[in-house]
């Protein structure tokens, strides 16, 4: 999550890594009645952002296409019998296709790697033949935004809101999205690696996400903690977040997120390390470490991380979390009488109902997968 913008976002199929050795077996999906509560919710919560969206097909602000692509994912990835592919959807990818520029990013009003990096998931994700020219030139517009010889050399491997100016300075959060963008793309598109296509600099990624890290043994930074309220977590920036080296919840999911993505291994001391913090930190309750402040989409990226990594259960304090089920039961009962979710606390934005509708949507929309 960003310090300094409004704004603060999917998976890709996983490797065949065990993480479930290390943190518990995996979940198959809800429970019956559960599952059925949460198909329900996300049925009402499409009908609101249908209704929520502008006749141009965008939603919250037309300056930043990738908000609308939120809102389109989460008609898309909704439980089969919640799904809706209907006339939000076409328009919302209309409004996508408008915002696409000749240098191949997805933006309007600047921001351009963030937004480009959620556009092109959604488009991958809609799988439209007519897009493929569009997706190509948006995944080679990311690849050109990964910091290379940058004036920082802590900065080389990662992403910025830009690909280069003022707001080109990488951090955590835009480089999660553009990680799991790109990862999507290898994964729908196996012949990348054997065909010699341009891909990222996946170990320059990794050495990024790494100094984002409180791990002394990876992370050669000062202020990298052996601290354990701190130790394995992640934080915004290889500089520490604005109030120092302080380990939270939506960048420890979003470094995690990254790292399997990455292909970086199970017993990687470095996964090891962020499962550990996760457990002894989880809650659904708040964002760990920033209380409600982003929390939609600390549930986001919670759900992603540990869907990805293949997490069925956490071990906190000696009890076996069942995060899913109890993540469900959360939103479930955070959901307002229209449909819609809504953060009381508005940074990020998380005060703007579709917005944060998009992150509940998709969230639920993942504990419901098998």
């Amino acid at each position: 999550m960003d310090h300094r913008s409004p704004l603060p976002g999917i998976c890709s199929v996983a490797t065949a890594v065990a993480f479930f050795v290390a943190a518990g077996p995996v979940a198959a999906g809800l429970e019956k009645p559960l599952q059925a509560e949460a198909t329900a919710a996300i049925q009402q919560a499409l009908g609101y952002l249908a209704k929520a969206q502008n006749a141009d097909g965008w939603w919250s602000s037309p300056d930043f296409p990738g908000l609308s692509g939120l809102a389109v994912q989460a008609f898309l990835l909704a439980p089969g019998p919640a799904r809706d592919d209907g006339a939000a959807v076409r328009k919302g990818l209309d409004f996508i296709r408008s915002s696409a520029k000749p240098d191949g990013g997805i933006y309007n009003k600047g921001m351009a790697n963030y937004n480009t990096s959620i556009a092109l998931t959604t488009l991958l994700r809609a799988d439209r033949v007519e897009d493929v020219p569009r997706i190509e030139a948006a995944r080679k517009f990311l690849l050109g935004g990964q910091k290379s010889g940058a004036g920082k050399p802590g900065d080389d491997g990662g992403f910025g809101y830009e690909p280069e100016g003022k707001r080109s300075r990488p951090d955590l959060d835009n480089t999660v999205f553009a990680v799991e963008a790109l990862a999507l793309y290898r994964d729908k598109h196996r012949t990348v690696e054997k065909i010699g296509q341009p891909d990222l600099d996946w170990e320059a990624a990794i050495d990024f996400v790494s100094r984002c890290q409180n791990l002394p043994g990876s992370n050669p930074a000062e202020w990298a903690s052996d601290d354990p309220a701190e130790k394995g977590g992640f934080t915004y920036t290889p500089e520490g977040c604005q109030d120092g080296t302080h380990s939270y919840g939506t960048m420890t999911y979003s470094g995690l997120l990254s790292l399997v993505h990455a292909r970086v291994a199970a017993d990687d001391p470095r996964v090891k390390a962020a499962v550990d913090w996760l457990s002894r930190r989880y809650s659904v309750d708040e964002n760990p470490g920033l209380g409600e402040q982003g929390l939609y989409y600390y549930y986001f990226v919670m759900a992603k991380a540990l869907t990805v990594a293949e997490i069925g259960q956490l071990d906190a304090g000696g009890r076996k979390v069942e995060w899913r089920s109890e993540l469900a039961r959360k939103l479930i009962s955070l959901q307002r009488a229209d449909g819609s979710w809504s953060n009381r606390n508005g940074r990020w934005m998380e005060q703007d109902p579709a917005l944060a509708t998009s992150y509940a949507v998709i969230t639920l929309g993942s504990l419901c997968s098998d």
